[in-house]
């Protein structure tokens, strides 16, 4: 993951960049992304737990 995305707690799902690296990291496509977000909001941390995915 780059440099640009440490540190971060939450996904900011309007940005396309950190979508698809988002989505990349968890490997899933955007679009379940979004619906994960929609779901459990944008916590990083809550994203992976929904997706069943390590965070980090």
């Amino acid at each position: 993951m780059s440099t640009e995305f440490r540190g971060k707690t939450h996904i900011d799902i309007y940005d396309r960049v950190m979508r698809e690296e988002w989505a990349q990291r968890f490997g899933v496509s955007e679009e379940r992304l979004r619906k994960a977000v929609t779901m459990v909001g944008s916590r990083i941390t809550s994203v992976a737990a929904y997706l069943d995915r390590p965070a980090s």
